[in-house]
């Protein structure tokens, strides 16, 4: 006869979306209790955080200076990146020097604040009692806060947050002696509250100032530049910002004027020499004409001094404009933040030099924002440099070119002067000398009335110069908190609650070793599954005496534990009478507590049932039947007693039972003798189940050969105690030894969604160890065969 073998199948299982739902349904308080606590956070975080406020004003960039505007210029300026230039701009107004002028306008001497339960609060720009400076140090005075409180109507209390115990009772109008300065308070204190003032320098208000400023384009395309300053008090934040855009725009018009005024301080220096030599010419003139006795020239003789003196003239111009064209050439060699156009140049615009400087300005402004945002090795920064390079060399090409002209021009009039100088051999000796002095005297006077113009022009200019930039609009103080904003703390809080609850539950399951639902087996093992044994409906004493009694027989747990004794009887069905040894991986899983439920179930059916406590180094088995123990298989099996000496028959449950005994020095070797053989050979003959609680596997050998010796073996598998690893142990157990008659049985299990598979075994396909039919008996609620069920509300409302 051919045994037939059952082909081991893959398991196929399915994702169940219903079930994933489930999971986190159950837990639903968790994540209630979550974001309750996120919600509380919120609450707490907005109660004690002080809010921000914020204010916003605007400035306009003029485009140019309409008095020194040329061609050359407005064409550049239509070119203009207006972005590039707020960015360049920023700087300036966050500028320390801006700043600190800025708040030098401001009462910043001292703060005064209330301080509250909860916070302290400013109280910028009220002050609430007067206090009067006698004596300070500039840099080295403390800066701790003072608490100050109202006594009485003549005195009051003082303390430093560096020793608040110590409290001194002062009088009003009582010099007081703290920090290395010396102050009074003159003004009553008002009552029932606490004062802290504390105070400061200018640049206390710096970084504060600074941290607050944000600067950008008000709209793309234009040259309005928007402000904002947030800061914890309102009033202060509208004061610092129309303080510091006020100093930029004097600021702004202190730097143009600047140029203008280095141009006349240069002409005023060339000047002074002119003047010195105007003058010993003059006088040199008039005493050779006294000497000479010499009334007037000649008419030839006078277009000749005309001649000389303006090309004299010329020459000089074009030497001051050559001394202007060095000046540019060094600022572009030194590699300069800004570069200036004197003003001897400024006619030469129309060249494109204008052009190229107002560019390069540009690109230089652009370089210091893209350092302060980049390494200078960066590929951003050495584009920028590399633009620069190519408008200096530009730049450069127009200087040069500028030089040559000029220089040919200075060369042409010197030819002129040589020209006219080797004309006036034909006039008499003295009145050549006449000549020369006559024309030294009229140059002098020529160039002195040039650098007059250019002076009066220069002067002009920085009189013309108007500020590079108008208040738009001022800043108002705002009121209305922009941070914390409530309704996105507690949005925030709600979403950080509801991910928490979620991540909670995903992690606890993550984290989770333990099996939990037959799903998780199913997926681990090939190992067929005999039943789910529900948990137990009531409370079990460490007896087990409620299960030997089959309490609540028409409970979910009793009928599942028919559906394990149904099963059974398809394995080794071809034996009348079968050795059942039952075991599991660690102690606490269950495997006694199946042994007890199995035997009282078969004995119910009429079945002869014996039960072995052959766990012989930790059985509890005997106190189920009230047994002491003293004799047992260790006894039967070392001889010491007979097996009528051992055997305990219940009569109450029709049951006989052979406990473990005495804990012998060598059990595994006890349980290996031909005398545990033939006790199973001769209670085989006697009995129709043999039930054997043997020792788990997973922590001794014992149980070995009870199991190569078997004609069942069960494995015991308890929900929430066994860990993933022992749903291996069936399979390895039947590898090891060759065995075949390995089934699983799931002890403890419940409706806990929370751990249950997300996937679903799908027997339909042939997945899964369906060798067997079983229930885990979820799902069941409210039908009405069972005691123990858990009615829903619709239930009893049908019922009635």
């Amino acid at each position: 006869m051919t045994e037939f073998v059952q082909e081991k199948k893959a398991v196929s299982q399915s994702i169940d979306f219903y079930k994933i739902f489930k999971v986190f349904l159950s837990r639903w308080y968790w994540v209630a209790a979550t974001v309750a606590i996120a919600l509380c956070g919120a609450w707490l975080y907005l109660w004690y955080t002080p809010p921000i406020y914020q204010t916003g004003a605007s400035l306009k960039l003029e485009d140019s200076n309409p008095a020194i505007s040329t061609g050359g210029s407005q064409m550049a300026m239509q070119n203009y990146n207006y972005t590039d230039k707020i960015q360049a701009e920023s700087f300036t107004i966050r500028s320390n020097e801006v700043i600190a002028n800025a708040v030098k306008t401001l009462d910043y001497k001292i703060s005064y604040y209330l301080k509250g339960r909860v916070r302290t609060t400013e109280l910028y720009p009220n002050v609430p009692f007067v206090i009067e400076i006698i004596k300070q140090d500039s840099v080295n005075f403390g800066r701790s806060l003072y608490s100050v409180k109202g006594v009485d109507a003549n005195s009051f209390e003082i303390s430093s947050a560096e020793n608040e115990d110590a409290k001194t009772n002062i009088k009003y109008g009582q010099v007081i002696n703290m920090g290395n300065m010396s102050f009074r308070i003159k003004d009553k204190i008002p009552a029932n509250s606490t004062y802290q003032f504390k105070f400061n320098s200018k640049e206390d208000f710096i970084g504060r100032a600074m941290g607050g400023l944000n600067i950008g384009e008000a709209a793309r395309f234009t040259n309005v530049m928007g402000l904002s300053q947030t800061d914890a008090n309102a009033v202060f934040a509208a004061d610092i910002l129309n303080a510091i855009m006020k100093e930029y725009v004097k600021y702004d018009v202190i730097q143009r004027r600047r140029s203008a005024r280095q141009t006349v301080d240069f002409i005023d220096n060339q000047l002074g020499f002119i003047n010195t030599e105007a003058g010993k010419s003059g006088a040199t003139l008039a005493n050779y004409k006294t000497q000479n006795k010499m009334v007037d020239m000649t008419s030839s003789t006078s277009m000749t001094v005309g001649k000389l003196a303006d090309y004299e003239k010329q020459k000089t111009e074009l030497n001051l404009k050559l001394l202007g064209i060095k000046q540019l050439e060094d600022q572009i060699n030194n590699n300069r933040n800004k570069v200036e156009i004197g003003v001897d140049l400024e006619g030469d615009l129309s060249t494109g030099l204008g052009a190229l400087v107002t560019q390069l300005n540009t690109l230089l402004a652009n370089r210091e924002i893209k350092l302060n945002q980049f390494n200078p090795e960066s590929q951003p920064v050495k584009q920028v440099e590399q633009q620069i390079a190519n408008v200096k060399s530009g730049i450069r090409s127009s200087i040069q070119g500028m030089r040559k002209n000029n220089e040919a021009t200075i060369r042409y009039i010197e030819n002129q002067i040589a020209g006219v100088t080797q004309s006036m051999s034909s006039i008499p000796v003295k009145e050549q000398n006449f000549v020369k002095l006559q024309t030294n005297f009229e140059v002098n006077n020529k160039v002195r009335s040039y650098l007059s113009e250019k002076k009066l022009e220069a002067e002009m200019n920085a009189a013309a110069i108007v500020p590079g930039a108008s208040i738009v609009n001022p800043a108002y103080p705002s009121y209305y908190a922009i941070s914390p904003n409530s309704s996105k703390a507690y949005s925030t809080a709600m979403m950080l609650g509801l991910a928490s609850g979620f991540g909670l539950i995903l992690l606890v399951r993550f984290l989770n070793p333990y099996i939990y639902d037959k799903e998780t087996v199913e997926g681990l093992t090939h190992t067929p599954i005999i039943g789910v044994i529900r948990k137990f409906p009531d409370y079990i004493d460490q007896d087990s005496r409620q299960a030997l009694s089959l309490a609540k027989p028409k409970s979910v747990f009793a009928e599942s534990v028919r559906s394990v004794r149904t099963n059974l009887s398809f394995l080794a069905s071809h034996k009348s009478s079968k050795v059942i040894c039952i075991t599991s991986e660690i102690s606490g899983e269950g495997k006694s507590f199946v042994t007890i439920n199995l035997a009282s179930t078969l004995a119910l059916i009429e079945k002869r049932v014996i039960l072995i406590a052959a766990d012989l180094r930790k059985s509890k088995l005997h106190k189920a039947f009230g047994s002491d123990n003293k004799k047992g298989l260790s006894s039967l099996l070392s001889g010491q007693a007979t097996l009528e000496e051992v055997m305990i028959h219940d009569d109450v449950h029709h049951i006989d039972f052979i406990p473990s005994g005495p804990v012998p020095p060598n059990p595994s070797e006890l349980l290996h003798t031909a005398a545990m053989k033939d006790l199973l050979q001769q209670l085989e003959k006697d009995y129709d189940y043999v039930l054997v609680d043997t020792a788990p596997v997973g922590l001794v050998s014992d149980a070995i050969p009870l199991i190569r010796s078997s004609d069942i073996n069960l494995f015991v598998i308890r929900s929430g105690v066994s860990q993933q690893r022992a749903a291996n142990i069936p399979e390895r157990l039947s590898r090891e030894y060759g065995l075949s008659n390995l089934a699983i049985i799931l002890n403890a299990f419940g409706d806990d969604a929370l751990y249950s598979n997300y996937y679903t075994t799908d027997y339909s396909r042939g997945g899964g160890n369906s060798t067997y039919y079983y229930s885990d008996y979820s799902g069941y609620s409210g039908s009405g065969y069972y005691d123990d069920e858990n009615r829903k509300w619709w239930m009893f409302w049908k019922k009635k």
